[in-house]
């Protein structure tokens, strides 16, 4: 009889498991906001102890801003990588719909989406709010690289902030039920609602 082998664990990389508090973090603050959600929850979220994560990340609100910032980032990530394509024509119909393809791909992701929206409501507090402006100033900077006038740029970001509402309160989910908010969701999300229902 050959003696038993103890089962092995693999043990997670401090990097691996700061990723994994972010990504518990994420969902947390997706669900109840910044006001809602106390390093306990996303400790409890990610299976770990709430000192590990206030030893990692310090405050909450430390916290809630990697996590913000990781979302907004998101966003330049993905209109700099269209623009890292080739060539972007503003007078294009068919670049600007290659950017907002980039950009409804990301809505697919609702604890994203919601982390992003919470951001911009809680601004009032002053961190929050000063990472906020950052972070939407960085995104007009990256989409006026695409040679657009600053209305243009003005009305895509626009676009953008209407279909993070329709999403966050789930107006894609009730597009079969007849109804101007139906119309509306058609409208906003074109041929790119099939991404995000």
């Amino acid at each position: 009889m050959s003696p038993r082998k103890s089962p092995t664990t693999t043990r997670l990389s401090g990097e691996d498991r700061r990723e994994l508090v972010l990504a518990a973090a994420m969902r947390a603050f997706a669900r109840s906001g910044y006001a809602g959600t106390s390093t306990d929850a996303v400790a409890r979220e990610a299976g770990v102890s709430q000192p590990y994560v206030v030893r990692i990340f310090g405050t909450k609100l430390d916290l809630f801003l990697e996590v913000f910032t990781m979302a907004t980032d998101r966003i330049g990530e993905a209109f700099e990588q269209v623009l890292a394509e080739g060539p972007f024509d503003p007078e294009s119909e068919a670049d600007w719909e290659r950017m907002g393809m980039a950009y409804t791909g990301l809505l697919a992701d609702r604890d994203f989406l919601l982390v992003m929206m919470h951001g911009f409501s809680a601004a009032g507090v002053p961190e929050i709010g000063a990472r906020a402006r950052v972070g939407m100033a960085d995104i007009f900077e990256i989409l006026k690289r695409t040679g657009a006038g600053d209305e243009e740029v003005r009305d895509f970001v626009a676009h953008g902030m209407l279909l993070n509402v329709m999403i966050a309160i789930r107006a894609p989910e009730h597009v079969a039920e007849a109804g101007t908010l139906a119309q509306l969701t058609v409208c906003a999300f074109g041929e790119a609602l099939e991404v995000v229902s």
